[in-house]
């Protein structure tokens, strides 16, 4: 059964860091890519980073510079780190695996809670 689980959420003040952690464990298949995505009340989920296969990342514009998305290959295991947070940084960051076998399949966390306030 696979399963990805989240850490590192929690409160911070403006300025401030987190790191993310997730961890993917029953994964059978090649892992494509793993990305963070956030969602904030009444929004829709949007993409945060994206790491790929061979270590090629992505990331959105609001966030470039700012946050680091990194992976440990033998773990299965995609950090996210969070500097200079801002305000309109809180929301819920899930975690997603995009696996392929016999064909693509997404896996996702169940997320974790940041809220950057003051």
């Amino acid at each position: 059964q696979v399963q990805l689980v989240e850490s590192g959420g929690g409160l911070v003040q403006p300025g401030g860091s987190l790191r993310l952690s997730c961890s993917a464990t029953g994964i059978i298949g090649r892992i494509n890519a793993m990305s963070w995505y956030r969602q904030a009340p009444g929004k829709q989920r949007e993409l945060v980073a994206r790491i790929f296969e061979y270590g090629s990342t992505d990331y959105a514009d609001s966030v470039k510079g700012r946050f680091t998305i990194s992976r440990d290959y033998a773990e299965n295991t995609v950090y996210l780190q969070m500097n200079s947070l801002k305000l309109e940084d809180t929301a819920v960051y899930y975690c997603r695996a995009d696996v392929y076998l016999t064909r693509s399949t997404n896996y996702w966390g169940q997320g974790t809670q940041v809220t950057v306030s003051t």
